[in-house]
């Protein structure tokens, strides 16, 4: 019996399939080895030591789905097949909790597909008196409460570097796999431009985390090539889909 996520179901009051569905992610993190090979100056070696890595990934995965086949991206990546009003979003809650109680993650990202989800998701995770907000009834989120980054103030965020806290980021995917226009001349997006603040820019910040968890409301939806080669080069330890429309 697993305590922390029985105790996240009871507290969060999840439906049976988002239950099924946080029972999926604890049997899978525990079998995942939840890092990442090191950066190597060489390239080459590099990309072989990745395909080695997620060769290495692949079959503890199917220890526990041996029907699983391959990641559909360049890191393990599980999608959960969610009917549209059963609580996608508390189930990324859910998952968040249960990552950060059990494996010690403090770094999230959560990608939404348009603004409409993007101010909602915000609200969802950075309102505390919000009645819909999802950590609600859980106490290690009152003491701890988790520091939300978003598109719009990841510049002026000071205390990224903090010991303790959680950290959430929530993104529109515009915010970062979409050229930017200054001056009537096309750039990089401004997440992946230099800041004096980190020495680096705030998209490179992110893929040098060692524990970044991405999580994708309307996953069908990022599966272009622009938006899914982003979504690669952030280098996450762990991607978690979200979708009422499976991609076949």
């Amino acid at each position: 019996m697993n305590t922390i996520a029985n105790t996240i179901k009871q507290r969060l009051s999840l439906r049976e399939p988002l239950a099924e569905a946080l029972d999926v992610l604890t049997r899978l993190v525990d079998k995942l080895s939840l890092s990442k090979p090191e950066r190597q100056s060489d390239k080459e070696a590099e990309a072989v030591a990745y395909e080695v890595y997620l060769k290495e990934q692949l079959q503890r995965v199917k220890e526990v789905c041996p029907y699983c086949k391959d990641f559909e991206r360049d890191f393990p990546s599980f999608a959960f097949s969610i009917a549209t009003g059963i609580g996608k979003t508390r189930l990324m809650g859910a998952c968040i909790a249960y990552l950060y109680l059990a494996k010690g993650i403090r770094h999230f990202f959560i990608l939404a597909p348009n603004l409409t989800l993007y101010e909602k998701l915000m609200r969802d995770f950075g309102d505390p008196s919000y009645e819909k907000y999802v950590f609600k009834g859980m106490s290690e989120f009152v003491h701890n409460e988790p520091l939300i980054i978003t598109g719009d103030n990841y510049n002026m965020t000071r205390n990224l570097f903090s010991d303790n806290q959680i950290q959430i980021n929530i993104f529109n995917i515009s915010k970062f796999n979409t050229e930017s226009k200054e001056g009537g001349k096309k750039g990089a997006p401004k997440m992946r431009r230099l800041s004096e603040y980190l020495g680096q820019s705030y998209f490179d910040y992110l893929s040098s985390l060692d524990d970044l968890v991405i999580l994708m409301d309307e996953a069908h939806r990022y599966h272009a090539d622009a938006s899914k080669k982003a979504i690669n080069e952030l280098r996450p330890i762990l991607g978690l889909e979200m979708t009422a429309t499976k991609i076949v």
